[in-house]
């Protein structure tokens, strides 16, 4: 007679299975990692806590916060200040001790700290620039405020006025009067951006019932390094993009009874205006944006002007509301 088949021998068991035979596992094995992988758990996880942290610290933040929910072993990792004190800006205790009153942030970690610069800008300098840090990448952005500015006739109460607004980060914002050459420059040392960056700068205004001016003729922006080289461009401050053009340019009269035939003269001629110019973008906050140009910093110790300048149609121009110039880093194309 014949006895009974005995089992298959564990090396045949794991070569009919796929497994490698060097590796001898056997089924409790098997069943033991399956269960690990089931709870949450990987071989990334058993690794000593020293050197999960150093692996996340090399990801980004974006990456850091997906990691945090995976389970309680990488949250403990992922949310720790040896993470989160490398996405932040090298000299974050410089720019926390400088920090201006009410604005210096109260956390607890290093985390909440990257998230509270990323979300609610600090005041610095004063309170004449902010600064925050974009969300994704922990890079430096600035505002710097209107206050801070170089507005051509800023100081004379006919042309211009400061004011007080809830909705603005700065103590005050420039309201724009009556001006027919209007001028705005701003500066910021190279040293305080990021290395090996590209930013943009954008003008942060907005506009009024009152404003008129603007909507007939664009203005030259530019960035650039004091003596080097100037990017220049036209956009368009009237949050309209129908914008219009006018025929005859009204000579510059000192006095603002050259309002109503600066806006009569425009109505005569609504023809849409062509061309490629930018427009103002609505911002999250509320306020609106126009990208003045691009700068790439490669480091150095120079300065970088920004300027919005419109002065040679002539007429005069009203209404508008200047918090500031604001500088943060951009993708490039």
């Amino acid at each position: 007679m014949y006895g009974r088949p005995q089992p298959p021998s564990k090396a045949l068991y794991i070569k009919k299975r796929g497994f490698p035979m060097e590796e001898q596992k056997d089924c409790s094995e098997i069943r033991s990692e399956q269960m690990e992988e089931s709870t949450g758990k990987s071989r990334f996880t058993s690794l000593p806590l020293e050197c999960v942290t150093e692996i996340i610290s090399r990801t980004s933040p974006p990456d850091a916060s997906r990691m945090s929910v995976v389970s309680t072993d990488l949250r403990f990792a992922a949310d720790s200040d040896a993470v989160w004190e490398g996405f932040l800006p090298k000299d974050f205790q410089s720019i926390i001790a400088g920090a201006a009153g009410s604005s210096r942030p109260e956390v607890q970690s290093k985390k909440e700290l990257y998230l509270r610069l990323s979300d609610e800008p600090i005041l610095i300098e004063g309170g004449l620039k902010s600064i925050s840090i974009e969300k994704r990448s922990g890079k430096k952005c600035y505002m710097i405020a209107a206050r801070a500015l170089t507005i051509e006739w800023g100081d004379t109460p006919m042309y211009w006025k400061w004011i007080s607004l809830p909705q603005s980060r700065f103590k005050e914002v420039a309201e724009l009067i009556s001006v027919c050459w209007f001028e705005i420059r701003g500066r910021i040392n190279t040293c305080m951006l990021c290395l090996k960056t590209n930013y943009a700068a954008y003008l942060v205004f907005n506009s009024t019932t009152e404003t008129y001016g603007f909507e007939y003729y664009p203005v030259e922006v530019s960035i650039g390094i004091i003596g080097g080289r100037i990017s220049t461009q036209s956009v368009y401050l009237n949050p309209s993009k129908t914008q219009m053009q006018r025929f005859p340019v009204v000579p510059r009269r000192i006095g603002r009874f050259n309002r109503g035939l600066t806006q009569l003269m425009g109505l005569q001629a609504s023809v849409p205006a062509g061309g490629n110019c930018q427009y103002p973008k609505k911002r999250e906050d509320g306020w609106l944006e126009i990208e003045l140009g691009e700068f790439f910093n490669e480091g150095g110790d120079e300065e970088l002007e920004m300027s919005v300048l419109e002065v040679k149609a002539g007429n005069w121009k009203c209404g508008l509301i200047i918090q500031g110039i604001e500088i943060r880093p951009k993708d490039r194309a």
